[in-house]
Parts: C-alpha cells; structure tokens; sequence
C-alpha cells in the first residue's frame, strides 16, 4: 500500500484522461490509440456485432422455426388481497387498478390472481380470471366481469 492509495478514499470519480496534449502528458501523440488501424482513426465505429469481417455470429447461427414472441398477449397481474384496499361497492379495471398504485402497467390487458383474501364486495371487470380469484370474489358478495 501507498500514502496515495490512503489519502484517495472517498473520491468519488477519478480524474478524467485528457489525451492528445503533448508528449510530456503521458498520452500525446497517438493519444492511447496506437499506430494505423481502424480504431485509431476518427469516425470508427463499427456496427454492433461487426467482427472485422468475419461471418458474424448472427449469420452463422442456424435460425430454424417460428417463433410467437412479438404475438404474446401481456398481462397486468394484480391479487385479490390488493384489492381489499379498494371502497367497498367500486368498479375494478385496469385504469382503476393503476390509478390506485396497486400494479405497474406491463400489458394491456387485466389478469387477477387469488392470492390473499377478499372480505368487501367489488365489481371486477379483467380479461382473465384465475378460478380461486373468481370464486373469492364471488364468495365476497362481488361479480365478475370477464372483458372480451
């Protein structure tokens, strides 16, 4: 250990390289780039995935069947004890579950889970229903709705 590695606790950033400032900086001349080649020139930058040339690996890769990845339906989830939290008598929907907190938008579309418990009556309207939430919410006193 050096006194300069004591005395640098607690700097956050170090200090930036300035390069290109004479031979006397440590980093003039070439500038930490080295002699010729395309990363020693200004404006290189290859395409991601450039490999000098080279078939790239995403040419060489086989790519075979089909996928439905771009087709997925996604699904906000929310669970039948987060809606204890809502006034008794209220309609449930998406917007209704986003405006109150209980979910982060990762779909389009409702789905509601059974975990936990449900003690008021709600109306829910979601797209999917799993049948434990179902029959909680319908246990409550409450109707479900199932959109489209």
């Amino acid at each position: 250990m050096q006194i300069h590695d004591v005395t640098a606790k607690g700097v956050k950033h170090k200090p930036r390289k300035r390069v290109g400032r004479g031979v006397g900086s440590g980093h003039g001349k070439t500038a930490g780039r080295g002699h010729k080649g395309q990363r020693s020139r200004s404006g290189d930058n290859p395409r991601l995935g450039f490999e000098g040339g080279q078939m790239p690996l995403y040419r060489r890769v086989p790519k075979r069947g089909f996928t439905n990845a771009r087709f997925k339906k996604h699904f906000t989830l929310v669970n039948v004890r987060d809606l204890e939290n809502l006034p008794e008598g209220s309609v449930v929907d998406l917007q209704a579950v986003l405006a109150a907190g209980l979910a982060r938008r990762t779909g389009d579309r409702l789905k509601v889970l059974g975990e936990g418990e449900l003690k008021r009556r709600l109306t829910v309207r979601a797209h999917r229903f799993s049948a434990s939430a179902r029959a909680k919410i319908e246990a409550a006193g409450g109707t479900v709705e199932e959109i489209g």
